[in-house]
């Protein structure tokens, strides 16, 4: 388990990282991490369970329908 001062360090290098590759590609960066880490994860059920609470309380354009775990 990492400490309050690891996470935070973790998440301000991620913002930075983000910030030096642009808005335009930040979404392909973001993806790029969300299957690094699904991949590291090495867990089905643990990975639906984090991409349901990530996005708990987002707003829903019914655009399309999660595959896994519905």
């Amino acid at each position: 388990m990492m400490t309050d001062t690891e996470r935070d360090i973790l998440y301000t290098d991620l913002c930075r990282t983000m910030t030096r590759i642009g808005e335009t590609d930040a979404s392909l960066f973001l993806a790029r991490f969300a299957l690094l880490a699904i991949e590291a994860i090495g867990d089905a059920a643990t990975v639906t369970r984090l991409i349901a609470d990530a996005g708990d309380g987002l707003p829903d354009t019914d655009a399309s329908t999660p595959t896994h775990g519905r």
